[in-house]
């Protein structure tokens, strides 16, 4: 088979394999009641779209980590475990077909669960508002669907990119120890630890205040929450967010190179 063949036909098995397997199914169906019980439950929803995404970013942030390493921490090391990398490389699939095939794959289950919980949780804004929000100075004009659609997309890209570190993650690390080992440490790192370097970065002196925002988009999670706030809400952050889009782009390019040079390393 060519290069593109054995790129969707990986594809496809990492689709079959993640509905097969229960307990990422459950996480997944987590995720989605999760996001829609914080849009039915909470204010958000009764003010309009925009009070919407400002009650759902942190919740986004939080968990949207938490599924894209629980779908793809393990996969490239479960392969070379079992064997599976060692049979697909005597029909002389290449390494890049391999590692695109099962990002193709596990992102695009990730991506149908996130993006589909988020458009149900869009869906409570005409059920649960009254017909005229009154969420601050906010006009019509500025509280659309239109709002809700870009935070949805940047949360797509937000999930692609930490789907690319765990699959870095998966290829790099020798053993399962290791492999939870750092999908722990990057997931607390990206959730909080940036923003704690940030924090004690400004308290110590080492950079202005000027400076926090460019801090912040180092990191997925911070890039992420820069986007939502400057394209989706339009907050008029200073920040362009050219910035963050290159951080998030950096991480999942990153991530991939990293994952291809390490797919084919040995078993210990």
């Amino acid at each position: 088979m060519s290069d593109g063949e054995d790129l969707f036909a990986i594809a496809a098995r990492e689709l079959r394999t993640v509905v097969r397997t229960p307990a990422v199914v459950a996480l997944s169906v987590v995720f989605g009641l999760t996001v829609v019980a914080v849009a039915a439950a909470g204010t958000g929803s009764r003010g309009g779209y925009v009070p919407l995404v400002l009650d759902l970013v942190p919740f986004v942030e939080a968990l949207v980590p938490l599924l894209a390493f629980a779908l793809c921490y393990r996969a490239v090391l479960t392969d070379r475990r079992t064997g599976e990398l060692d049979v697909l490389r005597t029909f002389d699939v290449s390494r890049l077909s391999y590692v695109g095939g099962v990002y193709l794959g596990r992102s695009l289950a990730l991506v149908v669960v996130v993006f589909g919980s988020l458009l149900v949780s869009a869906a409570t804004v005409p059920v649960l508002s009254p017909e005229k929000s009154a969420f601050l100075a906010l006009n019509a004009a500025a509280d659309s669907p239109v709002a809700f659609v870009r935070f949805a997309v940047l949360a797509v890209i937000f999930a692609l990119a930490t789907a690319a570190v765990a699959l870095a993650v998966s290829a790099a690390a020798r053993t399962a120890r290791q492999a939870i080992a750092l999908a722990v440490g990057l997931v607390v790192a990206f959730v909080v630890g940036i923003d704690a370097a940030a924090v004690a970065g400004l308290a110590s002196g080492t950079f202005g205040i000027d400076a926090v925002p460019l801090v912040l988009a180092l990191s997925p999670n911070g890039a992420f929450r820069s986007l939502v706030f400057g394209v989706a809400v339009e907050t008029g952050s200073h920040t362009s967010p050219l910035v963050s889009l290159l951080g998030l782009a950096g991480w999942l390019s990153g991530a991939l190179v990293l994952a291809v040079l390490t797919a084919w390393k040995p078993v210990d």
